[in-house]
């Protein structure tokens, strides 16, 4: 599938707080860059176990996370399951970016990713994205078991919008 872009600061957050400023010293520097691997190794394996958690088949699933960019391989067993491991991945406080290095058991067609303004609800983004606000809950649907209501979607997440069958 390729690079696909969120926006940084919206999203869960599993990386820890407290950063520090860029103008340590040398040492400091070396020892901030080891405490952001860790923590990035840390951040990546939390993201796998929710993979595994919301029952998101992956054979092989590795994520890596970089400064704000992660990168995903393994095997999905469906389309919708690789798209939804992006947006789990990719709807997470701190990534800008997800690398999609996945492959797909079972072709399907590709959904359309929406990310959501100030404003929108599931309606108004069936009625933009198949003319009837009152398909919301293919929407909602889609985006299970990541959405658990249809009412509680934010600003900045991403949203999996499937073909109309």
């Amino acid at each position: 599938m390729g690079l696909f872009n969120f926006i940084k600061n919206a999203g869960a957050k599993v990386f820890g707080a407290g950063k520090e400023t860029r103008q340590e010293t040398a040492k400091v520097e070396g020892e901030k860059d080891q405490k952001e691997r860790e923590e990035n190794k840390k951040a990546a394996a939390r993201l796998e176990e929710t993979v595994r958690d919301l029952k998101l088949h992956v054979e092989g699933l590795k994520i890596e996370i970089e400064g704000d960019m992660a990168t995903i391989w393994g095997k999905a067993e469906t389309q919708s399951t690789r798209e939804k491991v992006i947006l789990v991945v990719g709807n997470v406080e701190g990534i800008s970016q997800v690398d999609d290095n996945m492959e797909v058991e079972n072709k399907e067609p590709e959904a359309v990713f929406h990310t959501v303004e100030t404003g929108d609800t599931l309606g108004k983004i069936a009625q933009e994205h198949y003319g009837s606000a009152n398909k919301y809950q293919t929407i909602f649907e889609a985006n299970k078991p990541m959405l658990k209501d249809p009412d509680k979607i934010y600003p900045g997440q991403v949203l999996r919008i499937p073909p109309e069958k």
